[in-house]
């Protein structure tokens, strides 16, 4: 009877002094979570509004909400009573260690949130980034996927492309498409250049702003080469590339311009020659 009685007596201790703790913690707990809901419900919002990509929105979201919900676990457990020194210290350590050994991964993470931030290219573009040419067909958290003019797939880290170059031919609107024609030194430069022009006009595909240019770009050794420079939207610039390229063959035939064959001059010195 007395063991059963200190039992009682120590039980109520301890509800006296961890009862008033657990209670505010409990409540603490649940108003944690509902403000802590609310602030990611309330930050999901504010991005949709702002029109971020929804892998960026999902995944900031996501980690927003579990990044408060251990500070606040954390927390709570302390108010109790428990030490949370040492969690704490670990929890920072195994972060470092998973940091150290995910490095890549990392760059490729803040890589990825910088361009669904700031929008350097997007879903449909024609891009050129890290030595590979093609339109962008999805922007995930970790890497870009390319469809090369060949139909094969790229897949770029996100780290590489944020820290490179890139080079977006969809953002104005249009692209130059730059081709060249060699015609002979004996050759009208002036008609073959109305020609040509002709050629590049007569595609529906080719923009009239800006308009076309054709200029000799350079005195070649064999041929004067002829610079064409017309304008279509990137989405047509193979179709136009190879129709004025084998329609200006044809028109510069029908034009009797010659287009040289590589050839070279050799001259003979008499004085050189032996004599048999």
């Amino acid at each position: 009877m007395e063991n059963y009685q200190n039992l009682v007596e120590k039980a109520y201790e301890v509800l006296l002094v961890y009862g008033p703790k657990v209670v505010l913690a409990i409540i603490v707990l649940i108003v944690g979570l509902w403000i802590i809901n609310r602030f990611t419900k309330v930050t999901r919002n504010v991005m949709t509004v702002k029109s971020v990509n929804v892998s960026l929105i999902l995944f900031v979201s996501s980690l927003i909400n579990i990044g408060l919900k251990v500070l606040l676990v954390i927390s709570v457990a302390g108010m109790i009573g428990i030490q949370t020194t040492s969690f704490i210290a670990v929890l920072g350590a195994a972060g470092l260690a998973i940091g150290l050994a995910l490095q890549g991964t990392l760059a490729n993470f803040a890589g990825g949130v910088m361009i669904l931030i700031f929008k350097p290219y997007k879903v449909g573009d024609l891009i050129q980034a890290q030595g590979h040419l093609g339109v962008v067909k999805e922007i995930h958290i970790f890497v870009t996927i390319l469809l090369s003019p060949e139909s094969k797939t790229i897949i770029i880290p996100n780290g590489a492309i944020s820290n490179g170059d890139i080079t977006n031919y969809t953002t104005e609107g249009k692209i130059r498409v730059d081709m060249v024609f060699g015609i002979s030194y004996e050759s009208n430069i002036k008609k073959a250049k109305e020609i040509l022009m002709g050629v590049v006009k007569s595609h529906p595909k080719v923009l009239t702003d800006p308009a076309p240019f054709i200029g000799v770009k350079e005195l070649a050794d064999s041929s004067v080469n002829l610079a064409v420079r017309p304008y279509t939207k990137p989405g047509d610039y193979w179709e136009v590339y190879f129709h004025v390229y084998e329609e200006g063959k044809i028109a510069l035939d029908k034009g009797g311009i010659t287009i040289p064959f590589p050839q070279m001059d050799v001259h003979f010195d008499r004085q050189m020659v032996p004599k048999v």
